[in-house]
């Protein structure tokens, strides 16, 4: 059993796909961005904001995509965000037979830790969350091993003690770039086999098979 499970937010432990469509949707129509599929931006949870918007609107100067940003935030996620977020039904018990055995759980993502916030509370599992890790609290997100290590070091983890679970190849490489174990769950958009090519100790299909693991 690892001493700590750290977990990717959208699409590991949540599903807040329909949020974030609706969201940049509407973003795009008052911008006025034409034709980008809802499979495309589906293809970006797990990105940066920045990155993500850039991606999307084909947008190259920095300045305007953090408008963008602001906009996609203050207008439209700020309103819609959590109201269209829901925990997978592994989710909470998963977290709490985790708990039971005592183990630490946390959260490293890319989405702000105030947002993943919002849905602590919604779901009132504040006391089964150890840490959270947003995007505002590194220096580099994922692919890179701020977040990771940002636990580790909270907590005097030993690299050997730590499982990071996402569902997108860039937590398999965020696992790696900081030396823990990696698990991958298909919940997200990408498949079982993108994950071959990364270190793995597990590919799940949800969230309850990590207590197979322990």
């Amino acid at each position: 059993m690892y001493k700590a499970y750290v977990f990717d937010f959208d699409y590991t432990l949540a599903n807040s796909e329909k949020g974030i469509v609706m969201c940049f949707q509407m973003l795009f129509d008052a911008e006025g961005y034409k034709g980008i599929p809802e499979d495309a931006i589906r293809r970006t949870i797990g990105m940066t904001m920045y990155d993500a918007t850039a991606l999307l609107t084909g947008e190259t100067d920095p300045y305007r995509i953090n408008a963008l940003i602001t906009e996609y935030k203050v207008r439209f996620s700020d309103k819609y965000m959590t109201a269209n977020t829901h925990l997978y039904p592994q989710a909470l018990p998963t977290l709490r037979a985790l708990k039971r055995k005592g183990a630490r759980c946390c959260i490293v993502s890319t989405k702000t830790r105030s947002r993943i916030g919002e849905t602590l509370r919604k779901y009132d599992m504040g006391d089964l969350i150890d840490l959270v890790v947003g995007v505002e609290d590194v220096k580099a997100a994922k692919p890179a091993p701020d977040g990771i290590n940002a636990v580790c070091r909270h907590f005097g983890l030993a690299k050997k003690d730590v499982l990071y679970i996402g569902d997108n190849t860039i937590d398999g490489e965020a696992a790696r770039n900081a030396g823990v174990a990696f698990a991958a769950v298909t919940t997200g958009t990408t498949k079982a086999a993108e994950f071959a090519a990364l270190p793995h100790v597990a590919i799940m299909k949800d969230l309850s098979e990590i207590l197979t693991l322990s």
